[in-house]
């Protein structure tokens, strides 16, 4: 962080009014990042108050494009900054992951003793990731570890993103970008990684299979072979529940280069209120932790080696669907 000295952000009426009122999220997340950052090309106070009012958001975004000479904002900085995810975390994400979205974590009895693994999650909600920041949020209050989410390049490279938020803000918090080097990286450096296995599939599947895991892509289960990183699988139930009724419009998502785009009864509301996009419903996320692996994948080469790669991951899958059911059924989902 630039401002290396300065004290903790300390919440004003403002913020909590801003904390209360949906379409002020992002500017708790904006304002936040100031604190800690100098940010000339951010939004503006008079930009703020536009996001307030309906229809006021483009207002605003049209008077930050002029002041910056009419060009997108860019990014100061692209590394990670884990002084500022424990300050995001102990400031921000601790009054919404504990009181809005009322996280719990179970089974604690299956977390390992500190060390690099990768954690693995279904994933759903078709919002912003929620789920995952979480996850992150609890294993860094419970176990003191550093967690860097692996996201979909979108989160760190789409114009949506790049002006809601700050153009290095995913990467300040430790976001990991779905690549494979990129994943390498994170795995040889030793953090404990936060993956989909589902990729953008899961939160993309839709409110009509939102308990239907979808098909896991393998590299994960190769990645942990290679470097002996256990295996750490969460399922998550509640997520489902951050954007209702969604369903995902694959035509639409194309034209603006989403990997999903959802349509529900909640998108009038966005429309009017597009600073919303960081927001979701009100939920009560539950996170179930399961044993550790540690799976062993016999080296082949060619189609053969894929294979077994594959079935290790799907077999995986089939584990936590089966937890999944047995939850949904008992909590009468």
């Amino acid at each position: 962080m630039s401002k290396s000295s300065i004290c903790p952000y300390q919440f004003s009426w403002f913020d909590w009014f801003c904390l209360w009122y949906p379409p002020g999220w992002l500017i708790l997340f904006n304002r936040h990042w100031q604190h800690y950052h100098d940010d000339p090309q951010g939004w503006s106070w008079l930009e703020y108050g536009l996001f307030l009012i309906p229809g006021g958001f483009y207002l605003a975004l049209l008077i930050r494009w002029l002041r910056l000479g009419c060009r997108s904002p860019h990014p100061d900085a692209k590394e990670f900054y884990p002084n500022y995810q424990q300050a995001f975390c102990d400031e921000i994400l601790d009054p919404i992951i504990t009181h809005y979205f009322r996280a719990e974590l179970h089974l604690q009895e299956n977390l390992p003793p500190s060390q690099s693994l990768i954690v693995a999650m279904n994933h759903a909600g078709m919002c912003f990731p929620w789920d995952f920041l979480g996850l992150g949020y609890l294993l860094r209050k419970t176990q003191g570890w550093v967690v860097q989410p692996l996201a979909n390049v979108v989160l760190f490279e789409h114009p949506w993103m790049i002006w809601w938020l700050p153009p290095a803000w995913s990467k300040a918090l430790g976001g990991v970008q779905a690549q494979r080097d990129d994943f390498e990286d994170a795995v040889t450096h030793k953090t404990i990684l936060l993956y989909a296995p589902e990729g953008v599939r899961g939160p993309g599947k839709g409110w009509s299979n939102r308990y239907q895991l979808q098909t896991f892509h393998p590299s994960f289960i190769q990645l942990s072979d290679r470097y002996r990183m256990p295996i750490l699988p969460v399922v998550c139930l509640g997520s489902e529940f951050l954007h209702p009724w969604a369903w995902n419009v694959k035509l639409l998502a194309k034209g603006v280069k989403l990997p999903f785009f959802p349509v529900s009864p909640l998108m009038i509301v966005f429309v009017l209120f597009p600073s919303m996009g960081v927001w979701a419903m009100k939920t009560r996320l539950r996170y179930y932790l399961q044993p550790c692996e540690q799976p062993e994948i016999e080296v082949k080469s060619g189609s053969t080696g894929r294979s077994h790669v594959y079935q290790a991951a799907q077999r995986l899958r089939d584990k936590l669907q089966y937890y999944i059911d047995q939850q949904t059924t008992q909590q009468g989902f």
